[in-house]
């Protein structure tokens, strides 16, 4: 009797707002939370990577200044113009708990978190500008892959990890500058306040009036010296770690069936993203070593002839293998928790933004 006055059945109901529905600018909010958090936390495994590598590359951190005093279990090791000075071991890094134990007692437990507002202008807009587009650039080279060329698919993590990673670092990259030297070098004035961000990127720039040859530097792109060592860094670390943690993760919330609640997803995402984080900052803490060493160079002749290439040999000639993995340590203690409480961070606020969208 319906179908004979007319009427039809009804219309199909809208389908359910997904979560490849999100703009970027609900993936940057996600992600921008994420990023305070992480580098709040982890700077100090940041700060002994950094001096370690600093260190190896010739950075003295045995200062004649008066303000750094001898502790108890350490030496003293003659008399200067100040009075007794300490032993030279008293400034050498063995490791990274004896980067912890010197900087609190040399300069104070709070020079620990040195840099930590250039490491949050750094995080927010990188892990911003990264992360959202990491999500993008997966979800369309997947649905592209579905639909023309399914061999893709596996590679979508590596490729969209890596131009979302070339894209951040490009535009972050003098912050990632100031954060090195702040974290790499003391201040030398006798209870002088270390110089911040700003001042630091003034610094880079007034080195430019020291080169002979001026053409070669040619005014604000000093503030990008090292980017290559950089992106020689960061594109293989993303490359690695999104192509290990999809899977990991894909297989951990697999074995929850369909229980898709924000403890499942904070857990399975930090652990891939722990696993993920050791394995990619492992194998690519060499060209990290590279990058710390470009950008903490200071004499203007030896930084124009520098790069990723040239740095990785002398280290090999110089140091060896141990070169080459100086900071390994902290740098994968510092990057398994990142990588793991970003990723899950991210994860977590991007489920609860869905679901209230989708009870709108």
């Amino acid at each position: 009797m319906e179908q004979a006055s007319g009427s039809g059945p009804p219309p199909p109901p809208p389908p359910p707002a997904t979560e490849r529905d999100m703009g970027f600018a609900e993936r940057s909010l996600a992600a921008a939370g994420a990023a305070v958090v992480s580098a709040v936390l982890v700077n100090p495994l940041d700060v002994a990577k950094t001096r370690l590598q600093a260190q190896a590359a010739g950075v003295v951190y045995n200062p004649i200044w008066s303000d750094f005093r001898c502790y108890p279990s350490c030496s003293t090791g003659g008399i200067n113009g100040f009075g007794p000075s300490c032993s030279p071991e008293c400034f050498q890094y063995r490791g990274t708990m004896d980067v912890f134990s010197k900087v609190t007692r040399q300069e104070g437990l709070f020079r620990l978190w040195r840099g930590t507002g250039a490491s949050l202008a750094l995080a927010v807009p990188t892990v911003g500008i990264y992360l959202p587009s990491y999500d993008l650039l997966r979800n369309w080279i997947e649905e592209y892959s579905d639909r023309n060329c399914p061999k893709l698919r596996p590679y979508a993590p590596l490729i969209s990890g890596s131009i979302a990673r070339s894209l951040a670092c490009i535009t972050c990259s003098p912050i990632e500058l100031a954060r090195t030297r702040m974290q790499a070098f003391k201040e030398s004035n006798v209870g002088g306040k270390p110089p911040g961000m700003w001042k630091t990127l003034l610094g880079v720039l007034s080195s430019r009036q020291s080169i002979s040859s001026p053409e070669n530097f040619r005014g604000y792109h000093l503030l990008w010296t090292g980017l290559g060592a950089q992106l020689a860094r960061d594109v293989p670390f993303s490359a690695i770690c999104w192509t290990v943690l999809e899977p990991t993760r894909r297989h951990l919330t697999g074995l929850v069936g369909e229980k898709s609640n924000a403890a499942v997803i904070l857990g399975a995402n930090f652990s891939a993203g722990f696993i993920a984080g050791v394995i990619s900052a492992g194998a690519t803490c060499p060209l990290d070593v590279a990058k710390t060493r470009r950008q903490i160079e200071k004499d203007p002749e030896r930084l124009l002839n520098m790069n990723t290439r040239r740095i990785l040999l002398e280290v090999w000639r110089k140091e060896g293998i141990n070169g080459l993995f100086r900071g390994a340590g902290p740098r994968m203690g510092r990057a398994a928790p990142s990588v793991g409480i970003v990723v899950s961070s991210y994860e977590v606020v991007k489920h609860i933004l869905h679901r209230k969208r989708a009870e709108l």
